[in-house]
Formats: structure tokens, C-alpha cells, sequence
């Protein structure tokens, strides 16, 4: 028998710097040892670094990410990914994977990308805070998401989650 996600194409999609490791790192390797074919995508190709010095190949830039060839597309979180809540060629690969029924994950600060590009209206989501930084939560209402103070939020095919914990 085969594995549950043999066939599936994914792109993770991270910060060329301080994206955060273990959001990447270990959703990737469970998503690999189920059968699904990972695709990273960053800002540019090279090697990207993570905020704890991992170090990832880039396969493919956001302009040449194609959403039509994969099942889901995961925004990893960190620092570094703060640069694509504002981002165009995000919003659009965002926007791309909701009109197309594609799952959509992010986590950490990365489902405030998804509420800047209008894909998180009147659905439910989380996102990363702490005690000193609600930014993300107050990006989230402002869009008119429905924030939930939860770990892992699903709503339809959109997958958000809080933290390295969650990821």
C-alpha cells in the first residue's frame, strides 16, 4: 500500500534569511516521509539560511512558482518571513491557491501574509504572538479574520498554526 501523500506536490515557501528552522525543517521531513515531493521556494535561489543557521537550496523563486503544478502551498514562519506580509508576488500565490482549491498552510507570523492578501476573510485562523508583540493578531483583525487563540486552526483548506510547537 502506499503512502498517504505519494503523488503529492508541495511548495514551502520560505525567507531567504531567518526563516525559522524547525517550521521548515520538521513539517518537511513528515511531509516527505509520507510520499509528498517538497519544493522550496524563496524570494531568490541560492541557499537560503535560516534564523538558527540551517541551510535549504532554494529550487524555485516566488516569480517563477507555478500554483497550478502543486496540491499545497506552506508559508513558513520566522523573522524573516515578515518581509512577504506586504509582498505582492505573495498575496498572489496566496490568492492563487484559494482560487484554485489548493490546501493553504502558514505558520507562525506567516498566516498575517495570508490575511494581508485577502484570503483569511471571516475565516478562522491563528498566528504567532507573545506578551510584548500582538502585531500579528492586531494584522489578523484588521482584515477581518477570525482570530483563534489555538495552536493549529483549520478552516475549509486553509491550515494556520502558531509556532515551531505547532508546525
Amino acid at each position: 500500500m502506499g503512502k498517504p501523500l505519494s503523488n503529492k506536490k508541495i511548495a514551502m515557501i520560505i525567507a531567504f534569511i531567518d526563516f525559522r528552522d524547525e517550521e521548515y525543517f520538521i513539517p518537511k521531513t513528515v511531509l516527505e516521509s509520507e510520499g509528498a515531493n517538497i519544493v522550496t521556494a524563496s524570494s531568490k535561489k541560492g541557499q537560503a539560511i535560516g534564523a538558527y543557521g540551517g541551510v535549504v537550496d532554494v529550487d524555485v523563486t516566488l516569480d517563477d512558482l507555478k500554483v497550478s503544478d502543486f496540491d499545497a502551498i506552506i508559508f513558513v514562519g520566522g523573522s524573516g518571513a515578515a518581509k512577504y506580509i506586504d509582498d505582492e508576488k505573495a498575496h498572489k500565490i496566496a490568492q492563487e491557491a484559494v482560487n484554485e482549491n489548493k490546501i493553504l498552510g502558514a505558520i507562525c507570523i506567516a498566516p498575517a501574509i495570508l490575511a494581508k492578501a485577502r484570503v483569511l476573510n471571516n475565516k478562522k485562523a491563528t498566528v504567532w504572538s507573545n506578551n510584548l508583540d500582538k502585531s500579528a493578531i492586531k494584522i489578523l483583525k484588521e482584515e477581518g479574520v477570525n482570530y483563534q487563540d489555538e495552536p493549529v486552526v483549520v478552516d475549509d483548506k486553509i491550515i494556520t498554526a502558531n509556532g515551531p510547537l505547532a508546525a
